[in-house]
């Protein structure tokens, strides 16, 4: 019986829908797991829950992202104190002040992660999921100047503080080893007692459905192809990996990207409902790759 978890940030491409698909590639056992993309989490929280491996690392290039899981690991009281401030804030509001309160807070945001000093963690974290929970589909982008730019969405009672699954999820980070930079960090860590799930920024279907802009860099084909060059390497470690992506055969059914790259691994296609675009005909079920090394 799975314990059920549920991640404290909603994000684009997150996991949640397709957890069911991915354990069946999960191992027997997980000693030591690594998640080089962790994005929102869903697969390491319920790893975490379900597994309890002795050595944990995640990684992400998102600075924030990586400031609000360390907030969340060891100051969680801290951060549900100042998630009720905001969440009393903004629900006792009309929508025009609301949209003042987001404006307001998301200049705050950009203002403080731009100066990168550690006594501006806490308010980074707690600005980052009031974000996260009030903008447009939770959508994480910035723009050229690293600037979070997505607009308010329309939310009637939002749940900004959820202080049962903060907690919860701060107890299962515990032991977790949380590092922030380029995925290739963690090749170090990764040995042949090592379980890799690898949930990089999807290769977009088409020229506008890309929302892979949620860190200054650009991750593109030329990423692709370092990123199963690392695969590589990891497997030739004897770990066991585990990736997702797009499936180009979505938009071009003679695009061969993935299925070239990665001729040498297994490739299964799963079905997935993706919500996080602003077109409702880009909305519904779509073929997604899981990429595996047996």
């Amino acid at each position: 019986m799975y314990i059920k978890t549920k991640p404290f940030v909603k994000w684009a491409g997150g996991k949640s829908q397709l957890i069911s698909e991915i354990r069946k590639k999960y191992p027997k056992n997980i000693k030591c797991y690594c998640e080089p993309f962790v994005g929102g989490g869903a697969v390491l929280f319920d790893i975490l829950a379900n597994y309890k491996p002795e050595k944990v690392l995640i990684n992400d290039i998102n600075k924030e992202l990586i400031i609000t899981y360390y907030q969340l690991q060891n100051n969680v009281d801290n951060l549900i104190k100042k998630l009720f401030a905001l969440q009393n804030e903004f629900i006792s509001a009309d929508l025009e002040q609301r949209k003042i309160i987001y404006n307001n807070n998301r200049k705050l945001y950009n203002s403080l992660k731009n100066k990168s000093c550690e006594n501006n963690e806490l308010e980074i974290a707690s600005l980052f999921i009031f974000l996260n929970k009030t903008c447009f589909n939770g959508l994480y982008r910035v723009n050229k100047n690293g600037d979070f730019n997505v607009p308010m969405g329309s939310y009637k009672n939002p749940l900004i503080c959820d202080e049962f699954n903060l907690k919860k999820s701060s107890s299962l980070l515990k032991n977790v080893k949380i590092i922030c930079g380029d995925y290739s960090r963690c090749i170090d860590y990764i040995n042949d007692e090592t379980f890799v799930y690898i949930d990089p920024p999807y290769r977009p279907l088409t020229q506008t459905s890309s929302f892979t802009s949620y860190s200054a860099k650009i991750f593109d084909d030329k990423e692709q192809i370092r990123l199963a060059d690392f695969i590589n390497i990891i497997s030739r470690k004897g770990a066991i990996v585990v990736a997702s992506n797009s499936d180009p055969q979505n938009a071009d059914e003679n695009d061969m990207f993935f299925d070239n790259l990665y001729r040498n691994y297994s490739i299964k296609r799963i079905q997935a409902k993706r919500a996080i675009n602003s077109k409702s005909e880009g909305r519904g079920n779509v073929s997604e790759l899981l990429i595996s090394n047996f």
